[in-house]
Parts: C-alpha cells; sequence; structure tokens
C-alpha cells in the first residue's frame, strides 16, 4: 500500500481524542463533581501560587495604609481563594505551608458590593479645596533665561540668577529692581539665601559657588572643587553647611565658614540636576539626568536608598516645608512622584502634567506647583495627587513661542505668591486669589 493511499492523521487524533473523552468522562454525576472539584483545586493552586505574597502589605505600608473601613478597623485583608469550598483551601493551605486560607470576599453579588464600597472608603482621599492663582506681574530686567530664585527669609525681596550672569535683586512688594551683582562669568543656576547669616550663596555653569556677603554687597568666600557647571545648591537648615550639585555627577557638602569640602556624594552616573536639605534625615536628597533619586545620610557621606522609579531624567525636587515628605519630577508619563520620608516610600504619582518638569515648589498650605519646559503650568493638591488648575507661560513682547519654558520657582514665606523664571527672560509673580 503506498504511502500517498494513507488517510490524513489530524482526523484520526480527533476523533481518537473524542472516543477516549467519551469512554472516560461519561461517567456518573459522581465523577464529574470530581472533575469541577480538580478544576477548581487546579484554578485556586494557580491564583495562590500568584498572589500569596500579596495576602498581607508590607508592614510600612499597612502603617501608611490605617484601617480598613468603618466596618472592620485594623483587620488585615483576606488571602484570595477561587471559590468557597473549605476542601480546597484545606489543600491550599498543606500544599504551601501556610495557614488555613479565607473563603472567598467575591463569593456572593452582596459581598462584592461590599468589597467595592470599602474600597472606595479606604483608598480614596478627597482633594481639598484651593483657590485659583492668577499672574498679577512680569518683570523684565534680565538679558538670558532666568534660571533661578530665592526669596528673603524676611519676605521683602527676592533674587534671581540668569544666562546674562547677572544676580538681581527685586523688590517683592512693587517689583523694582533695588540691586545687580555681577562676577560669575557664566549663566548662573543656583541662589540660595541664608536665614542666618547675611549671606547669599550662588552657583553657576562656570564652576564657581559664591558667598556674598549683603551688608557690603561682595563676594566674601569661594568653594572651589567642582569639576563641571555647578546646577544647584541649597543650605542646611540648622547646620553651618552648604550643599552643591551639578554636571560632574556629586554633589558637594562643604564648610560654610571655613570653605572645606567635608563630603563629596558620589554614586549618580549622570548630571545632579538639584539638590535639597532638610533638618532631618534623610539630611540631603538629590535628583539627577541618570533617572534616579537618591537619599544620603549626611553624617557618612554615603547613599541611604536609591529610588529608581523614574524612567527618565529627574531635573526638579520640592520638599514639603511641614510634613516629612517630598516630590520629584521628570520626563515621560507619571513623571511627577510624591515620596514619603526618611525611607523614601513612593506614595503615588501626580498624572496630568505630560511634559518635561523642569521645576517643583510646595508650599505649606499644601499647594505643588509644577513647571514644564513647554511652557505649562500646573497646580496640584499635595495631598492627595488631584490637579485644580492649568495654565500656559504667555511668552512676552518679543519672544519666540518656543521661549515660553519655565525654568525655576519659589513660593514667598506666606505661600501666597509664587514667582517664576523663564525662557523669555522675564519673571512672573503669581498670587492666590481670595476666596
Amino acid at each position: 500500500m503506498s504511502t500517498s493511499a494513507l488517510p490524513p492523521l489530524e482526523p484520526l487524533f480527533k476523533q481518537s481524542a473524542k472516543r477516549t473523552r467519551d469512554i472516560f468522562a461519561s461517567c456518573p454525576d459522581d465523577s464529574i463533581k470530581e472533575e469541577e472539584k480538580s478544576a477548581r483545586l487546579r484554578l485556586s493552586v494557580k491564583i495562590n501560587d500568584e498572589y500569596k505574597s500579596y495576602r498581607e502589605l508590607p508592614p510600612a505600608l499597612l502603617a501608611q495604609q490605617g484601617p480598613l473601613g468603618p466596618a472592620r478597623p485594623n483587620q488585615q485583608r483576606k488571602a484570595i481563594t477561587a471559590g468557597p469550598s473549605s476542601d480546597t483551601s484545606m489543600m491550599i493551605a498543606t500544599i504551601d505551608n501556610t495557614p488555613k486560607a479565607q473563603p472567598s470576599t467575591f463569593a456572593t453579588a452582596n459581598k462584592l458590593s461590599d468589597a467595592l464600597t470599602l474600597h472606595k472608603t479606604t483608598r480614596t482621599i478627597k482633594p481639598k479645596f484651593h483657590p485659583q492663582w492668577k499672574l498679577m506681574r512680569v518683570i523684565s530686567g534680565h538679558l538670558g533665561w532666568v534660571r533661578s530664585a530665592a526669596v528673603e527669609p524676611g519676605n521683602q525681596w527676592f533674587a534671581t540668577g540668569a544666562g546674562d550672569r547677572v544676580i538681581k535683586i527685586w523688590d517683592l512688594a512693587s517689583g523694582e529692581l533695588k540691586l545687580s551683582l555681577t562676577g560669575h562669568i557664566s549663566t548662573v543656576r543656583g541662589l540660595a539665601i541664608s536665614p542666618r547669616h547675611p549671606y547669599l550663596f550662588s552657583a553657576g555653569e562656570d564652576k564657581m559657588v559664591k558667598c556674598w556677603d549683603l551688608e557690603v554687597n561682595k563676594v566674601i568666600r569661594h568653594y572651589h572643587g567642582h569639576l563641571s557647571g555647578v546646577y544647584s545648591l541649597s543650605l542646611h537648615p540648622t547646620l553651618d553647611v552648604l550643599v552643591t550639585s551639578g554636571r560632574d555627577a556629586s554633589a558637594r557638602v562643604w564648610d560654610m565658614r571655613t570653605k572645606a569640602q567635608i563630603h563629596v556624594l558620589s554614586g549618580h552616573t549622570g548630571t545632579v540636576a538639584d539638590v535639597k536639605c532638610q533638618e532631618s534625615d534623610p539630611q540631603v536628597i538629590t535628583g539627577s539626568m541618570d533617572s534616579t533619586v537618591r537619599l544620603w545620610d549626611l553624617a557618612a557621606g554615603k547613599t541611604m536608598v536609591t529610588l529608581t522609579h523614574h524612567k527618565k531624567s529627574v531635573r526638579a525636587l520640592a520638599i514639603h516645608p511641614t510634613e516629612y515628605s517630598f516630590a520629584s519630577g521628570s520626563a515621560g508619563g507619571n513623571n511627577i512622584k510624591k515620596w514619603k520620608c526618611p525611607e523614601g516610600a513612593f506614595v503615588f504619582n501626580f498624572s496630568g502634567h505630560n511634559a518635561i518638569i523642569n521645576t517643583l515648589s510646595v508650599n505649606s498650605d499644601g499647594v505643588l506647583f509644577s513647571g514644564g519646559d513647554n511652557g505649562t503650568l500646573t497646580f496640584w493638591d499635595y495631598d492627595s495627587g488631584t490637579a485644580f488648575q492649568h495654565l500656559d507661560d504667555v511668552p512676552q513682547p518679543g519672544s519666540l513661542e518656543a521661549e515660553a519654558g519655565v525654568f525655576c520657582s519659589t513660593f514667598d514665606m506666606t505661600g501666597t505668591r509664587l514667582i517664576t523664571g523663564g525662557a523669555d527672560k522675564t519673571i512672573k509673580i503669581y498670587a492666590e486669589q481670595s476666596r
């Protein structure tokens, strides 16, 4: 018999499989129940394998979560199983050596609706009402992009630094120019005003970090050590310590008075675009173009935690003035994130500002401001992560449309005025509208 005369194999396989099933599956009702039970067990084992790690939240997140609803305070979440069968639960418990699993939360429609209600009551945080913000004043005077701004602790004046290499001091109430300080030979990228000394600190792309005595308006100290442009600086609130960061992928800690370099905080692999100091640990936080945020042990000069949640370069940080938390901003989706100190626990994303975030600022009323490279401005409720206002930076007459980027921002000491600097070489002051 030739091979061409043989019938195809596939129909034979199907026929054989059908006959086999008819013989072994067409049994009394008990075996059908057994098969059902087997399928349920198989599903239960699969669910157990996939979700056993999530039966209970980690202790840190559990503490953060608080009670799970008015009806069941301080009760841990139930384990996930495939159904209400106690036999199944027992078998799973035997397989993975864990305590007996709880029956499914969603065994009935009522329980499902209860669970959804519980979810809404425990997870939804209602945003606080915040008044709208409005552009009140546009100040011109710089001849280059305005890259840095800082408000004096007495709330009488503020300083700005720009691409024209000049630091300008402005009256906060009237917007009039009070003083221009020259000395940098490249863009001034960072400014900080000491609340405890009559000092202004500045950092620039010329690798220089300067201390200005505001009683004589002259430079009294230089801090030498950075190998490239310095992009940011921050003063420690209680110690006589200055922290700077820049394009040499390092942050440096300086003794304010002796000019000595105390630590080189190394570990980042890209430009350290922003640095912030606070009184309690972590005392130094850095954001870098290598897409990471690092929390530093200031005493040891070493990294405590590296946060790798961002996908793109981190250009901005903002520490909340009263809450023990901070925010970081980068480019791309979900680009603003809130973190809890001291361990750097991720809290949530501020979603909706799809731009390269150049600057973040937060005030004590819980308003977070984010400024984008494309000139978009967003005001957020810091507690819930809800955006309550979107604005566009309007380039001033004589500027290109592309010169709408926002580079720096700071709230004044009352938190009711916001100062921004941008690519159209102007400083804009926004004010909170009366309720």
